[in-house]
C-alpha cells in the first residue's frame, strides 16, 4: 500500500472519520497523519515513511499477530499493550485493511 491507499481506505470507514497532521509542534513528527473517530485517534503513519504504521489492537490479539506475521511489530510511540505496528511496505493489503478496521470499530465502540 501507498500513503494515498492508506488515506483513502481510513476514510472509507465512515463519513466521520477526521484527519490531522496533530504533531506539528515536533520536527521529527510534523508530518505524521492521524485518523480520528469520534475525536479519538485509531489509526497514525508518516506520510514519508509507511515502514510504521500504527492501529489500535485488541489486546489479547497482539501476541499471536505478532508471531503470525514477520511485519508487525511493536508501535512507533504507542503504548504496545494496546497498538500494533505494521510495516506498509511489506504488507498483505488484506490483513492490514482488516486491521485498521478493526482499529476503527474498537475505538468507535468504546467512545459511544
Amino acid at each position: 500500500m501507498n500513503t494515498e491507499e492508506l488515506r483513502d481506505y481510513c476514510l472509507s470507514l465512515s463519513a466521520d472519520v477526521e484527519e490531522k497532521f496533530p504533531f506539528q509542534q515536533f520536527k521529527a513528527a510534523k508530518d505524521v497523519l492521524a485518523f480520528y473517530i469520534s475525536g479519538h485517534m485509531f489509526c497514525y503513519f508518516d506520510i514519508n515513511d509507511l515502514h510504521h504504521v500504527t492501529v489500535k489492537c485488541r489486546k489479547d490479539d497482539i501476541p499471536s499477530l505478532l508471531e503470525q506475521h514477520s511485519w508487525l511489530s511493536k508501535p512507533y510511540n504507542g503504548n504496545p499493550k494496546y497498538w500494533i505496528g505494521i510495516d506498509a511496505t511489506k504488507d498483505d493489503t488484506e490483513i492490514v485493511r482488516k486491521l485498521i478496521e478493526d482499529s476503527f470499530f474498537l475505538v468507535r465502540k468504546k467512545k459511544r
